[in-house]
């Protein structure tokens, strides 16, 4: 992650430590006494793992802005590298074309191939982030197999644009099924008093009257 996520985790590095306390006090004062404070550590530890176990919204929006932004780098990056810049050049240039946050996470990636830092090392850390992860495994593999970056970046981008459409699609779907949800809600009493009951009350007649 770039340096603009420290903000992020140092606000929910406090509201885990402040859900953990929340969690051993409220323990304590529960139960009471000798026993409450027994209690109120495993509450406490059981609440600081559970809250390291959830991703914060902060983050998630973040997350969620990088993955939307990264079908657009991809193709920059692509669009750079068929026209014989080198990839760092490239990175700079469309770093300074897009918006945040991605524009700083690119910057990052800049920054370590400038110093220096070989650049397989470098696209394989990229490769283990959790929204651009599958621009530096692409990288990295034409890297180290010597194959072409610019063709891997355009494979790449055409496998972007196939998950986004099929992502649009499943929302659309779940959409519908959602609707479907109320809908149904909405016209099973009838559908009850209208086909159900009639039957019930008819089968009932019928045996009373033998």
């Amino acid at each position: 992650m770039g340096a603009a996520d420290a903000p992020t985790r140092h606000s929910s590095r406090l509201v885990r430590i402040g859900v953990t306390l929340l969690a051993g006090c409220a323990a304590f004062v529960l139960v009471g006494g000798a026993p409450g404070l027994v209690v109120a550590a495993p509450a406490a530890l059981a609440a600081w793992v559970l809250m390291g176990r959830m991703e914060p919204p902060g983050a998630r929006r973040h997350r969620e802005r990088l993955r939307a932004q990264l079908p657009h780098v991809v193709d920059l990056m692509a669009a750079g590298l068929a026209v014989g810049l080198g990839p760092v050049e490239t990175l700079e240039q469309v770093a300074a074309a897009v918006d945040e946050p991605v524009s700083a996470e690119l910057d990052t990636v800049t920054r370590r191939l400038r110093l220096g830092v070989p650049p397989v090392t470098v696209w394989r850390d990229l490769g283990r982030h959790r929204a651009l992860g599958r621009l530096g495994r692409a990288v990295a593999r034409a890297v180290e197999s010597g194959a072409s970056v610019a063709d891997a970046l355009a494979r790449l981008a055409d496998d972007l644009r196939r998950d986004a459409r099929s992502e649009v699609e499943n929302r659309a779907r779940a959409v519908g099924v959602r609707a479907a949800i109320p809908l149904g809600v909405c016209m099973l009493p009838a559908f009850v008093l209208v086909g159900v009951v009639p039957l019930f009350v008819g089968s009932v007649a019928v045996v009373l009257h033998r």
